[in-house]
């Protein structure tokens, strides 16, 4: 098994990393502060190409495959997570549903957009009461003559509410299967719709540079036309993408580990301490070197259920291993960053201190860590 990269995507990665350091770097503390959305870097990233990556050509895309996205996704993390996530949920989340299960008229509809980064879609799973449990979904669509009619409420929908936004795929109940047992769909909220309301961005501990918001649907009516995919489909579609996603996530969870591993050295050369650098101490070296151990062994990880998933075989468990594993060892390097610079590590003109804020939710989003154990121990039939 051979993990070194084509010279094809050492190409995509060098040109992403350029990015992250000459772009991203200098422009993204600022939107952090302020909690601003960076829409002149996310337009930089459309007319790259990255919100296309892993589509076909014929709707827009780059032609490129999953672990393309991956690459661009740790490179971008490796820099900041913010801008890392709006690309992650944007593809993922926002237009692999519609390129998965779309009609020919949704793809054609929606696609063009999503793919060339001039729009962002959302994917509407998460309620108030309800994150890991699914099955326990309240909001429910009413079929009325030609019309679904929604009403209910989602939460922590990442670029649902951007100047951008163009949809939110939201999951809902549509009625009950023969065994007693909530029937899920998919369906397609255009942004702007009557009776769908977005509300204030959340005030987040880190993505603070990400759009966050809560949403409610009081008899929001779209059209029949706007079920995506099979009715009754929903709860098999969304497992599909969050299988997927978090092969995504665990390649920036990578990207933020190793970030903090490039900044730890770049400090550990110039912070002078008892008459010379804080590098040469074997604490500080044995504490990097151990950080880049668990970020290698994490894109490991990644990178096998990456290759699983394009091969076109069962990738569940792997997938779920990478993204435990990749966000275990991502909160511990921004640890471990934040202590080796000490009491800078606790300024946010340091990027550790974003990174060791911004670490946290990767052990929650798109499935806690106990959710990824059960996943794991399931696929080994316990």
């Amino acid at each position: 098994m051979d993990f070194r990269l084509s010279e094809e995507q050492e190409a995509l990665r060098e040109s992403v990393r350029d990015f992250a350091r000459e772009v991203v770097a200098p422009a993204i503390a600022e939107h952090y502060e302020q909690h601003t959305f960076p829409y002149e870097i996310i337009r930089q990233m459309g007319k790259m190409g990255l919100f296309g990556l892993p589509f076909a050509e014929e709707h827009g895309g780059m032609g490129g495959d999953y672990f393309a996205l991956c690459l661009a996704l740790e490179e971008l993390a490796r820099v900041d997570s913010s801008v890392a996530i709006t690309l992650e949920a944007a593809v993922s989340l926002g237009a692999m549903p519609i390129y998965r299960f779309g009609t020919d008229e949704q793809k054609a509809r929606w696609l063009p957009k999503l793919l060339s980064g001039e729009a962002l879609a959302g994917f509407g799973l998460t309620e108030p009461g309800t994150g890991s449990d699914a099955g326990g979904t309240q909001t429910r669509a009413v079929l009325e003559g030609d019309e679904w009619v929604i009403n209910g409420s989602k939460a922590f929908i990442t670029n649902s509410g951007t100047d951008i936004t163009s949809l939110v795929t939201v999951t809902a109940v549509t009625g009950t299967r023969p065994d007693g047992s909530k029937e899920l769909s998919t369906i397609i909220v255009p942004s702007g719709t009557p009776g769908f309301t977005v509300a204030p961005g959340y005030s987040k501990v880190g993505w603070t540079a990400s759009d966050t918001h809560e949403l409610t649907f009081d008899d929001c009516r779209v059209p029949a036309a706007n079920l995506l995919g099979e009715r009754g489909r929903g709860f098999a579609q969304f497992l599909r993408i969050l299988d997927e996603g978090r092969i995504a996530i665990a390649a920036l969870a990578v990207g933020l580990a190793q970030g903090c591993v490039d900044e730890s050295i770049k400090y550990a050369k110039e912070r002078q301490a008892f008459g010379q650098p804080i590098g040469a101490y074997q604490a500080i070296q044995f504490k990097i070197a151990d950080m880049e151990m668990k970020a290698h062994t994490a894109r490991l990880a990644y990178y096998d259920a990456a290759a699983r998933m394009l091969a076109g075989e069962p990738f569940k468990r792997q997938a779920a291993i990478a993204k435990l594993h990749a966000s275990t060892i991502a909160v511990d390097n921004a640890r471990e960053a934040t202590q080796i610079h000490g009491g800078y590590g606790f300024m946010n003109e340091y990027p550790v201190a974003r990174f060791w804020r911004d670490s946290k939710i990767l052990e929650i989003g798109e499935g806690t860590s106990e959710v990824q154990r059960m996943v794991i121990a399931r696929d080994l039939g316990m």
